[in-house]
Parts: structure tokens; C-alpha cells; sequence
């Protein structure tokens, strides 16, 4: 699109996958997992002291091993990957062999439109945005195994990026699966993590719970890690007059910092962010599979990434507003316009029907300018 715009929209991606929100829900999925079953029934305030302490020695640990990671996330990750899927594939196969009781009626957000909610829910995983981040460092390590071929690289990227997918994929579903068979047993949970650690208990008694609570731990501390090593280099390369430590420093200070706010806390406070970043993000995606149709004619991108990027501020404007509990005349008329006019709106998906006029558009200039 143009260099300001690439340079913009990356520190927003690496801020958003980095301090302000996946980083700092790596300590407090850990906690809700790992912490939370076994302090029995406790206040509220001790709960938050709880988590400030756990949060202090998480990115502690985080911090150490960010400064000179060397190869150690790297054998983390080799065992605890398949590790963690595969103390997920005995829980959920348990629950899909013995459910706790019969699926249940979906709730009201779900019962129309569940496609379209599943979404802008997924947005919350935030898988699209590091996709982004991490596509780099798949490739970094194809080619630091030898391989140069422009082709293969691409290939093999794309089998990982598959593989990737499809076990997420069958992870989201069976997980789904559990949680709407858990009600019966467990009632109505808060948030997924909690879905997890109960329905290991129910199953497997306070073992199953330990287990998943030291896999996930271990899990989430090589992403903080991998994270913050990744944003300390970026905004090193982007800012060199601050050494890498440095940036480390302040990563692991600020995620500390929103890790104390909490699961739930943290994914409301995304949401506005999301909303926005989003649909830029698989605009971008989009595009990139579209390249050969268009040549990668530059106005194509501009346009696109225009039209998308208008509705993805309003929309992340108008969710940062519900969020502060504002209204605004303005936004409030444009948002029932949008409502009554616009296809997909009210589902979330506001910024489709744009994207692809933008597209056209762009692709009937590209076509005229020759």
C-alpha cells in the first residue's frame, strides 16, 4: 500500500499479538489453569493478589529466558506441542466417549447467525494476526535448513501452515464439542480455560487437573517468550537507538502490567483493537492469495485496504465507545444506517461488502490505466 501504512499497521500488529493483549493472556490463561482450581474459594481480592504474584514470577521467568533464548523455547516446544495436543486429544475423546450430559440449546448470541458470531468470536484467538508474525519465522527456519528455492519455501510453508490449521481446527471443534456437553456436569463456566481445567478434574480427578495445568504453563511461557523475543526484534530493527534488551524490558514490564487486569478483562479490552485490525489483517490475507489474478497492481491494494480500513475504524470506534460506555449522535446514526443498509453489518462482517467494492474498483483502474 505504501511504506507508512506497512510500518503503522506492523507496530499495531506486534503491540496487539505483543504487550497490550497475547502476551500478558499467556500468564492469565496460565493462571486460570494453573493457579485458579487449586486456591479453592477464595475473595476476589486475594484472587487479584494471586494473580499479580504469579503474573511478577511468569514474566520473570519470560524475561530470562527472552534475554538469551538460544535454543531452549525451540526443545520446549518440540515436546510440549505435541504434548499439549495430545493432553487435549484424552480429554476431549474422554468427553466425546462419556459426555457429562446432553448438547445444549444454544445460547441466545448463538441461535441465529452462529457462522457469522463464530467469527468475530475467532477474532479473539487472535490466530489471524500472528499468522502474520509467525509466517516470517516459518520461513526464517525453512531457510535456515538449506533451503532457497523461492518455490519450495513456499510450498513447504504451505504445508505447515495447513498442517497448522487443521490441527487447530479439530482442537476448536472437539473443545467446542465438550464445552456445550459440560453444562450438565459443570453449569455454565466464565471462560474456556475454566471449561478446560473442571472437565480434566471431572475426568481424570486432581492428576488429570495437574497435568493439563503444568502442560499449559509450560506452553504458554515458550509463547511469551517467542512473543516478546519477536516484538523486542522488530521494534530493535525499527528503533536501534534502544538496544534489544531494553525492549525486552519494557515488553515484559508492560504485559506484566495488563496481566493484572485479567482473562476476562483483557479480552474485552481487545475487542475495539480487534475490531479494527482485523479486517485489515484478512484483507491483506485475501489479497495475497488474489496477487497473481491482479498483478499486484499497488491501486488495487490501496483501494482495498481504503474501503476496508474506513469500516474497520468505524467499527472499532463504535465497539471502543460501547466499551467506555459513550454514545455519540454521529456514530449512532451511521451505525443504524449501516444497519439498514449494509449487508453483513449487523453480523460483524461490515467491512466485506466494501473490501470487494474496493477491490473492483481498484482492479477496473488497474485495467483502464493500461
Amino acid at each position: 500500500v505504501a511504506p507508512w501504512y506497512g510500518v503503522a499497521f506492523s507496530v499495531l500488529l506486534y503491540l496487539s499479538i505483543g504487550p497490550l493483549f497475547a502476551t500478558p493472556r499467556t500468564a492469565t490463561v496460565s493462571f486460570e489453569i494453573g493457579v485458579v482450581p487449586f486456591l479453592g474459594d477464595v475473595s476476589e481480592s486475594a484472587k487479584q493478589i494471586s494473580l499479580a504474584v504469579f503474573a511478577a514470577v511468569f514474566f520473570g521467568l519470560s524475561y530470562w529466558l527472552s534475554i538469551s533464548p538460544g535454543k531452549l523455547v525451540d526443545r520446549i516446544g518440540k515436546i510440549l506441542t505435541p504434548a499439549l495436543l495430545l493432553a487435549i486429544a484424552v480429554l476431549v475423546l474422554t468427553a466425546a466417549a462419556k459426555p457429562m450430559g446432553a448438547l445444549q440449546t444454544p445460547a441466545e448470541a448463538y441461535q441465529a447467525g452462529a457462522f457469522t458470531k463464530g467469527i468475530i468470536e475467532g477474532y479473539g484467538t487472535m490466530d489471524a494476526l500472528a499468522s502474520l508474525v509467525f509466517a516470517i519465522i516459518v520461513i526464517d527456519a525453512i531457510r535456515s535448513m538449506g533451503v532457497t528455492d523461492t518455490k519450495h519455501v513456499l510450498s513447504l510453508t504451505t504445508r505447515a501452515g495447513l498442517v497448522a490449521a487443521g490441527c487447530l481446527a479439530l482442537v476448536y471443534i472437539f473443545i467446542a464439542y465438550m464445552g456445550a456437553t459440560s453444562v450438565a456436569g459443570l453449569g455454565m463456566q466464565e471462560n474456556g480455560a475454566s471449561v478446560l481445567s473442571k472437565s480434566a478434574e471431572f475426568y481424570f480427578g486432581l492428576g488429570g487437573k495437574v497435568l493439563l495445568a503444568v502442560i499449559v504453563l509450560l506452553a504458554c511461557l515458550s509463547t511469551s517468550v517467542g512473543l516478546i523475543t519477536a516484538c523486542g526484534e522488530y521494534f530493535n530493527r525499527l528503533m536501534p537507538q534502544l538496544s534489544y534488551h531494553k525492549w525486552v524490558v519494557i515488553f515484559t514490564l508492560v504485559s506484566f502490567g495488563f496481566a493484572n487486569f485479567g482473562l476476562k478483562e483483557i479480552i474485552k479490552l481487545s475487542i475495539p483493537a480487534l475490531m479494527l485490525l482485523y479486517p485489515l489483517t484478512m484483507a491483506i490475507i485475501i489479497l495475497a492469495f488474489l496477487h497473481p489474478l491482479f498483478g499486484g497492481k499497488r491501486v488495487v491494494y490501496i483501494t482495498t485496504m481504503l474501503a476496508t480500513g474506513v469500516m474497520a475504524l468505524f467499527d472499532g470506534w463504535k465497539t471502543f465507545e460501547s466499551f467506555m460506555e459513550m454514545k455519540s449522535g454521529f456514530v449512532s446514526n451511521l451505525d443504524n444506517f449501516f444497519s439498514a443498509n449494509l449487508p453483513l453489518y449487523g453480523s460483524g462482517l461490515g467491512w466485506l461488502l466494501p473490501a470487494v467494492v474496493g477491490f473492483a474498483l481498484g482492479f477496473a483502474i488497474s485495467k483502464l490505466a493500461k
